[in-house]
Order: C-alpha cells, then structure tokens, then sequence
C-alpha cells in the first residue's frame, strides 16, 4: 500500500506560531534523519486526522511530497490533545533504503474461533499483544503480522519466538524472555458448567 501525504515548509517556529497554526486549521510537524537536518513542516490537519484512523498509516513507508519534492518517511510519534480530537504535533523519520528500521508493527489474529481451545475446551482467547517491534530493511517492511491460532489448544499460548515472520524480518527483542503475544484459559462459565456436571447437576 502507498499512502501519500502533503506538507509544507513551516518557517516560523515556537509555541505561539504553532498556535496560530492550529487556529488555521494546521498540523505543525517535524522530518529528521537520513543524514539531512530536521525539516519542520505544517500539514492539514483534517488530512491527516483521518490517515492517523487506518492501521497502515502506523507501520508502513509514507511518501511525504514537501513543496513538491517527494521523500520517504515512516510516523515516530504524535502528541494529541489531551480531551478534543486534535492532534498538536506529528513526527517523522526519513528513511534510508540500505539503513534497517526498527519499528512496531500489528498483529492480525486468524482462526481463533475454530482453534481446539475455543471449539474444544471453551476457552477465552486473551490478546496480550496487539503489535510487536520488529527490524528489517524498508523493502522488507510488512503492513503487520498474522498469528495463526488454529492449533492453539487450552491452557497454551503463543510466544513472539513462535510467530511466523517475512523474510527480511527479525523480532527486536526487549529485556530477557520470551513473551507472550496471547493465551488461551478456560473461561469462567465453562469451568462452572464443567464442575456442574460433574457433580451431576445440569450446566445453568
């Protein structure tokens, strides 16, 4: 997926010309690295309001097109307001095509609802991660992952170290472990239901 995004050189800088582009209904934001110094710049806001609500906008090679001239950039980072929907500034990094990035991509969850843990034992499928880091070159980069619960059986779970990655693609690992991306436990009423008929009581 390409996703193309709009800016301009901001020259004014501080607290009081960021408000004023608020105001005007822009973004004040920010491109650094690949070797180049920070450009800052103002982009639309309701443009990109909308960009920041799809899932790929988070994890994927964006093309930033500044006063025409096109550069590669992935999203670092957005401060928002703290009750409105309005987001006060955007960071981003360019990107180097030989330089391996490190950044968080999601996790797609398939088969959980056919997997021997749900159809066989009843269980509760916990999501305990939604994104994992990752470090690959930009060619390498993924839209996200897929988990593939379809042999997950109660009681068990599955770690970062089982997922299946792309080529090209590593786990950026933090601290010591392996951790647990979900689980599956049996859920509060199969196990009443269960101790029920055991003692020989019908399920309620």
């Amino acid at each position: 997926m390409t996703i193309n995004f709009k800016a301009n050189h901001r020259e004014q800088q501080g607290s009081s010309a960021s408000r004023r582009l608020r105001r005007a209904g822009q973004l004040p934001g920010i491109i650094y690295g690949g070797g180049k110094d920070a450009t800052p710049v103002a982009l639309d806001h309701n443009d990109l309001f909308h960009l920041l609500k799809k899932e790929a906008f988070h994890s994927s090679l964006l093309t930033a097109e500044i006063d025409g001239a096109k550069e590669t950039v992935v999203l670092r980072d957005t401060q928002w307001h703290p009750y409105k929907p309005q987001v006060l500034h955007i960071d981003f990094q360019r990107i180097d095509a030989s330089q391996a990035i490190h950044i968080k991509v999601p996790l797609h969850f398939i088969n959980g609802e056919t997997s021997p843990a749900v159809k066989l034992g009843g269980c509760m499928i916990s999501h305990i991660m939604t994104e994992i880091d990752i470090k690959c070159l930009p060619a390498d980069l993924p839209e996200f992952i897929t988990v593939d619960l379809a042999n997950l059986e109660e009681g068990h779970a599955v770690h970062a170290s089982h997922l299946a990655l792309p080529k090209g693609v590593e786990l950026v690992q933090h601290g010591e472990g392996d951790p647990v991306v979900v689980n599956a436990q049996q859920s509060h009423t199969a196990a009443v239901d269960g101790a029920a008929e055991e003692d020989g009581a019908p399920a309620a």
